[in-house]
């Protein structure tokens, strides 16, 4: 029997002043070091088994940026599913978050692969504030559907 692809849970953080803007966060690591066009997400991560959707993602939001949310104010997006079949299921959170007040966990790995060396990097390098239409340039593909849904709960609240 196949293992089920993972799921992920985050949250799409939002601020509207003059304008609609959501908090994207960018990988850290070698790998995603020079990439920036589809390269960016939301703040997510795995669910734990047994663990509740809805609290991943505020640990997994806590755990990326250093800034901790309260869930009654959690908007439901839905799911989305990547390339790699892997399902993320989202909320929306109106907030704030000073992009240099970022305090992410770090993640050991091997790099490069297969070398015995293993390096520490944050697991977010960089949060960065977007405009809709900057974070559909940046945001992976997969996520892309997260904005349509955001707009659209904001178009009927």
């Amino acid at each position: 029997m196949a293992a089920s692809p993972p799921r992920s849970a985050g949250i799409l953080l939002f601020r509207q002043d003059s304008q609609l803007e959501v908090l994207l966060a960018h990988p850290g690591g070698p790998f995603w070091r020079n990439k920036q066009r589809g390269a960016w997400s939301i703040p997510k991560g795995l669910v734990d088994p047994g663990e509740d959707e809805q609290t991943a993602a505020l640990r997994e939001f806590a755990e990326e940026t250093g800034c901790l949310l309260e869930p009654g104010r959690l908007v439901p997006l839905g799911e989305v599913q990547l390339r790699s079949r892997k399902t993320i299921v989202a909320w929306a959170c109106r907030g704030d978050l000073d992009p240099a007040a970022l305090e992410s966990t770090s993640v050991r790995m091997e790099w490069p692969r297969d070398s015995g060396r293993v390096i520490e990097f944050p697991e977010i390098d960089q949060v960065r504030w977007c405009t809709l239409e900057e974070a559909a340039v940046l945001l992976n593909e997969g996520q892309l559907p997260l904005l349509g849904r955001l707009k659209e709960y904001l178009d009927h609240a």
